[in-house]
């Protein structure tokens, strides 16, 4: 059964780019290996990720990152079976908020800035999915490096 998490967390130390690097291997390691896909959008300091794949390894996976150093304030933003996926093509996209036109942010959040705790779930979907329609997402494979 497949399945979509959304969740969002604050960052415990500013977000850097080596701290984004190690999530990014992390993910593009096993997450392949556990059928899952997904995007991370970071920025103001918080994280918003979706995660898809089988019930039980999205399930663990969102386990092991409630215990992760890296994040607290850990909420689950949106649950749900799904019959395909969105992110198929993304082992684990990234989107940096910073660079997201402050015109599609307004459109989803009151304020024009990332803040998926004051976003509905449903919000913080039709987000990620805009930025896959606008081509914001950026990826990294093993193989090829950055693009």
């Amino acid at each position: 059964m497949l399945v979509r998490l959304i969740y969002a967390s604050r960052a415990r130390l500013p977000i850097e780019p080596a701290m984004l690097d190690e999530i990014l291997e992390t993910s593009l390691a096993a997450n392949p290996r556990h059928g899952i896909t997904g995007v991370l959008c970071h920025g103001n300091g918080v994280f918003l990720q979706a995660l898809e794949g089988d019930r039980e390894a999205v399930s663990r996976l969102y386990l092991n990152i409630g215990r992760d150093k890296r994040h607290h304030d850990a909420v689950l933003l949106h649950y749900e079976e799904i019959a395909e996926r969105a992110f198929a093509g993304w082992p684990m996209g990234r989107v940096n908020a910073g660079k997201i036109n402050p015109a599609t942010l307004l459109r989803f959040s009151a304020q024009g800035e990332l803040d998926p705790f004051r976003m509905p779930g449903a919000a913080s979907l039709a987000l990620l999915k805009e930025l896959i329609a606008g081509a914001a997402i950026v990826g990294r494979s093993p193989e090829r490096g950055r693009h």
